[in-house]
């Protein structure tokens, strides 16, 4: 770690704060917990693509107890409304008017499990709200809470009754990943310290919202040359000019690589981005929202190889 300016010092404590807080309820997963907080800090979402077990809902909920968010969860189903998320206007007969109850959409960390097993319409219902910490109801406007954080998880393996994620969905979110299954030892770890409880039940709030808006306005700070910012630019062109890619990605993309380019930087204890963070995030943050051509899609080829292979391609700057 460089020697930090005393605002970027105090927003890196900040972090690490929260991944101390963090690891002591999930085990052997050191760069997934930096890869959520990364997304966190920049007001992305994250996807968790994994099987049953490995400690998704957890995850969630750890977060939100370290910073003292309010958290909700959704379990998605085939017969889960739009209305069930965003929420629903009521006639009060005593007042004779309308009352809004809100939805579980109005928090600060929102756990949608399971999320392709709802509709594509109730799906949607979550993009403007992903998009611009918003919901549109009855002609009316409604605000999220500051910071509004979105973990997904979906099934990788099981796919009887659900539906894929729309590419505009996919789009919103900041980074898709897998947190996989922890060595031997960890898996111990994990089996001691659940003997007497889990260590959820005990943790507490190791950061207020003020101190993380703080963090969110620091990231934003850290300096990224314009070299590494054509270097973030040629890695997303070059997803549209692969063959066995049908439809690369967006601009989006470029930008979302950027500034989860900057948070990661400063979680690790720099003041400036440098090219290895960007290869580590390209896969996470770009590879999710490509398209594959239907010769791909059959002959087995998965998006983040192709993703690697491009970044491994590309020269890094000087």
């Amino acid at each position: 770690m460089t020697n930090l300016s005393p605002a970027f010092g105090q927003a890196h404590a900040i972090f690490e704060k929260l991944y101390a807080n963090l690891e002591l309820v999930m085990f052997g997963q050191q760069r997934t917990l930096h890869w959520l907080l990364a997304a966190f800090s920049v007001g992305g979402h994250v996807l968790l693509e994994d099987v049953p077990g490995t400690g998704k809902t957890t995850l969630a909920k750890a977060l939100a107890v370290s910073c003292d968010a309010q958290f909700q969860r959704i379990q998605f189903t085939s017969d889960l409304l739009p209305s069930d998320i965003l929420g629903i206007s009521i006639f009060d007969p005593q007042k004779q008017s309308f009352r809004f109850d809100e939805g579980p959409v109005f928090c600060h960390i929102l756990l949608a499990d399971e999320i392709n097993r709802a509709s594509p319409r109730t799906q949607s219902a979550l993009l403007e709200a992903m998009a611009e910490n918003q919901v549109s109801i009855d002609r009316q406007v409604r605000r999220l809470p500051t910071p509004f954080f979105v973990v997904a998880t979906q099934n990788p393996i099981e796919f009887h009754g659900t539906y894929p994620l729309p590419e505009a969905q996919l789009d919103r979110f900041a980074m898709k990943f897998s947190m996989g299954y922890v060595s031997n030892a960890q898996e111990v770890a994990i089996l001691n310290s659940q003997g007497r409880g889990h260590p959820l039940d005990t943790l507490k709030a190791c950061i207020t919202l003020e101190e993380m808006q703080f963090l969110q306005a620091q990231v934003k700070q850290v300096r990224i040359s314009d070299e590494l910012k054509h270097y973030i630019v040629a890695i997303v062109a070059a997803t549209r000019n692969k063959v066995e890619i049908k439809l690369g990605a967006s601009p989006r993309a470029s930008l979302t690589l950027m500034k989860a380019a900057q948070a990661l930087a400063l979680l690790d204890g720099f003041e400036f981005v440098t090219p290895d963070v960007i290869k580590e995030l390209a896969v996470p943050v770009i590879s999710h929202r490509l398209n594959l051509d239907s010769q791909s899609l059959f002959s087995g080829i998965e998006a983040a190889t192709l993703m690697q292979e491009i970044v491994d391609a590309l020269p890094i700057p000087g």
